[in-house]
């Protein structure tokens, strides 16, 4: 049979501070470098969206997309919660994360700035920009997860 330690006889205050643990925002992730990227990553998206929504709404539901992806892995990696889907290979996908919406990105926002619309062209230039942030997010996670047989090579 069951005992009482195995029934978990907590007051019900307890159990959902229990459950709320998991939650818990990393405020030092949010000041790393990763963490600022990924903010500056969801700024720039949010202002793409913002710009296709006034001027081109044919291309809003791209930055849409790539904004709640985006936060969905700002919320994962700030509250820690990513550890608990171990089997998964968290830089591999958020290497394709930056991947794809660099293509994303550098397609919708040449295809935009030929409209000439005054926010279709506001949209380009923080596309560009977002593009460069996007690039260097995949370079460090390449550099720093992805490829770390090649820097213990460089140092034989």
């Amino acid at each position: 049979m069951l005992s009482a330690l195995d029934r978990r006889d907590r007051p019900p205050e307890e159990a959902a501070a229990a459950g709320l643990q998991g939650f818990a925002v990393d405020k030092t992730f949010l000041s790393s470098l990763k963490g600022i990227l990924l903010e500056t990553e969801l700024a720039l998206t949010f202002i793409i969206f913002i710009c296709f929504t006034a001027s081109i709404s044919a291309y809003m539901a791209a930055a849409l997309l790539e904004f709640f992806i985006t936060l969905a892995f700002l919320f994962l990696y700030a509250t820690q919660y990513h550890q608990r889907f171990d089997r998964l290979n968290w830089p591999c996908l958020d290497f394709l994360r930056c991947v794809s919406a660099i293509i994303i990105f550098l397609v919708v926002s040449f295809a935009a700035v030929t409209s000439r619309d005054g926010a279709a062209i506001a949209a380009f230039v923080f596309g560009i920009i977002l593009v460069s942030v996007f690039a260097y997010d995949a370079f460090k996670i390449y550099r720093t997860e992805m490829a770390p047989g090649a820097t213990q090579g460089d140092q034989q």
